[in-house]
């Protein structure tokens, strides 16, 4: 990076206050950050008592040997007990805990009641295999109740999980269940995928031999397909049907390991995010209260990210669960079997709160505004946004088309090492701009910096970094310290970065810009590619953009575009359009953003989570071989990406 930190480019000057009926009742109003700045401890003691302790935590926050925090140290609670045994007790075991819905139709209802007898009965099977207190078992699982339900039993006898997303590789699997020394693998036959079996057991098969730490595999029937069987493997119908569903939680300290979720970067080893307990429980039960403005008696709460990413750990199991949500949890791909399959479950469901990706909602674009219009939407209150920055454009048409203008929208940043949401709007209380994450949340200290670590002036970008320690923090990479000072700590001495770049607005407010990776150094300017990709965005032809920087002899870096075209617009491939685009982007950004050449695609690369692979884009930019595409999602998209080039359209 250059000393001149990022520009700051687009503007935004639409805003939409909170909805008048939702505000009056909102479960947090503007007073919680007056009373969180008055005594952030106290604030985070505070909804620490949202939880149910067997010893009440007397010491909030130790923080005598930064970076490494404890929280809530000399409390004790059991994690699952919370997420279900409480609800239970409180009366509430009739209430729909999971409305399973299969990719192929088939669904399951599970209550509280019927929950908890299934985390009993998981958790005795998981002890008669000799799993105890500290160890580690591997999850490599498709989105079915019973993931959930592991992930539940292992908390509940003290194990730490590691959840590995069902779409990696044998190679990735063997190398987390390696570096966590795990004792067992949870597994299925395979899940259901764009409308067929997806193989897992397979995989498993595959890595299990690297791997010597591993004593049994279990495996969950769903799809009945056939797979090998070894002495390792067990059925888990045939070992956790036949369980008791008694089971009594024994209650941990605040700062037991709860899991360790792998963060993939495209080079090197993979790093363990630890999370522990008490922390983290409380800042994801508080946050998916606050930000979703959760009504557990009423909202039916869809958080559409799998399992295998932290969305899926903090916003599907472990907070909307403490809370005692109903939620929804479905299988498969948005188009299957049909491109409206999301908005025909929000129907079926009468789902009031989503949080979808970016990725997602620029998807549903692309795909047209006429398909969610065939179904009713009207139960929608609260909307989010996940994963990557969101386009303006593609904000006001979640707003607009999915949200019918009523509902508010949170774009929330976070990440898997914060373990819950840092940056979002309030429902109730924000009056919110497309594309920008506001400001840190009650109780959160954020900022944006310049190279040298000063904060940087309103109207200005920079790096984001956090200046205070967090409850739901990572505590440490798993079995790397110094990997961890090294990593988050050193950049900024005494503050966290994790790579984010960002910019204040006019009001102070925060606009993520993306990784700094992805900024392009174009005539000495740090140039966001999110910016740039927004601008493309908010063209009416353009329904998705992924941007690059290429070397360049006179810029340095030239930005290189994808754009994908709306239906309509596809067939318009033409040179005007192409500079059209590029003349859009120089009209909203400024003339140092213009693109020098823009290709239309088809699709992006992307991997199964929906992470566009910007380094393979980099290549086709630069004219190289292409690198590694065994984690995309569907690896001919850069044989169609190739054959495009000579359309591309550049600078004079």
């Amino acid at each position: 990076m250059s000393n001149e930190s990022l520009a700051n480019l687009l503007k935004e000057e639409r805003r939409f206050a909170p909805p008048r009926e939702l505000a009056a009742a909102a479960n947090v109003t503007a007073d919680a950050y007056a009373h969180a700045k008055e005594d952030r401890l106290a604030f985070w003691a505070e909804q620490a008592r949202r939880l149910s302790w067997e010893v009440e935590p007397t010491e909030t926050l130790d923080w005598s040997n930064p970076p490494f925090a404890k929280w809530f140290q000399d409390g004790r609670l059991n994690v699952a007990y919370n997420c279900v045994d409480r609800h239970v007790e409180a009366g509430h075991g009739d209430r729909v805990a999971i409305h399973f819905e299969g990719e192929p139709g088939d669904g399951r209802t599970l209550t509280y009641a019927q929950l908890k007898d299934e985390v009993g009965k998981a958790a005795n099977a998981l002890t008669e295999l000799g799993i105890r207190k500290g160890d580690r078992v591997a999850v490599y699982m498709p989105m079915i109740p019973e993931t959930a339900i592991a992930m539940l039993a292992c908390a509940r006898i003290g194990a730490a999980h590691s959840v590995v997303f069902g779409g990696f590789s044998a190679e990735a699997l063997s190398a987390r269940i390696q570096d966590a020394d795990a004792k067992l693998v949870i597994t299925a036959d395979g899940g259901y995928r764009r409308g067929k079996p997806n193989a897992l057991k397979a995989i498993v098969d595959e890595a299990v031999p690297r791997c010597p730490t591993i004593e049994n595999v279990l495996v969950v029937r769903r799809t009945g397909q056939d797979v090998s069987w070894g002495e390792k493997d067990k059925w888990w119908h045939e070992l956790v049907e036949g369980q008791s569903p008694e089971h009594t939680p024994e209650a941990f300290e605040a700062e037991h390991p709860l899991f360790i979720l792998y963060t993939s970067g495209t080079t090197g080893k993979p790093k363990g995010i630890l999370h522990t307990s008490g922390g983290y429980l409380t800042q994801v039960s508080y946050t998916h209260h606050a930000v979703f403005d959760l009504k557990p008696e009423t909202d039916v709460y869809w958080c559409t990210a799998d399992i295998g990413w932290v969305t899926g750990h903090s916003y599907f199991v472990y907070g909307p669960l403490s809370n005692g949500a109903t939620q929804v949890m479905y299988e498969g791909t948005p188009d299957t079997p049909h491109q409206g399959r999301f908005w025909e479950i929000i129907q079926k469901y009468k789902v009031s709160i989503l949080y979808a990706a970016p990725t997602a909602i620029r998807t549903f674009m692309k795909w047209g505004d006429d398909i969610p219009a065939k179904f009713d939407l009207s139960s929608l209150r609260v909307l989010g946004s996940v994963g990557e920055p969101i386009n303006p454009e593609a904000w006001i048409w979640y707003r607009k088309n999915i949200g019918g203008e009523r509902c508010p929208i949170v774009d929330t940043w976070w990440q898997t090492e914060t373990g819950a949401i840092m940056i979002s709007p309030l429902p109730g209380v924000t009056e919110t701009k497309p594309g920008a994450a506001q400001v840190p949340l009650p109780g959160i200290s954020a900022t944006v910096v310049d190279d040298e670590g000063r904060e940087v002036p309103d109207g200005a970008g920079g790096y984001l970094v956090l200046t205070e320690p967090w409850p739901s923090m990572l505590r440490t990479i798993w079995g790397d310290d110094q990997r961890y000072i090294d990593t988050y700590w050193s950049r900024f001495p005494g503050r966290y970065f994790a790579g984010d770049g960002a910019k204040k607005d006019d009001d102070g407010d925060i606009w993520l810009l993306g990784r700094v990776d992805d900024v392009m150094l174009v005539s000495g300017h740090n140039i966001s590619t999110t910016e740039v990709e927004s601008a493309l965005v908010s063209h009416p032809k353009v329904a998705e953009s992924a941007v690059v920087g290429a070397t360049d002899a006179t810029t340095g870096q030239a930005i290189v575009a994808f754009v994908i075209l709306r239906g309509t617009a596809a067939s318009d491939d033409g040179d005007a359009l192409l500079a059209e685009l590029r003349d859009h982007v120089g009209k909203t950004l400024g003339p140092i953003a213009k693109p020098k050449r823009i290709l239309t695609v088809t699709e992006l690369p992307k991997t199964r989570s929906g992470k566009i692979m910007r380094r393979l884009l980099r290549d086709v930019a630069e004219n190289r071989q292409i690198g590694d595409v065994t984690t995309l999602a569907d690896s001919t998209v850069m044989d169609l990406i190739q054959a495009k080039l000579p359309s591309a359209a550049s600078e004079d």
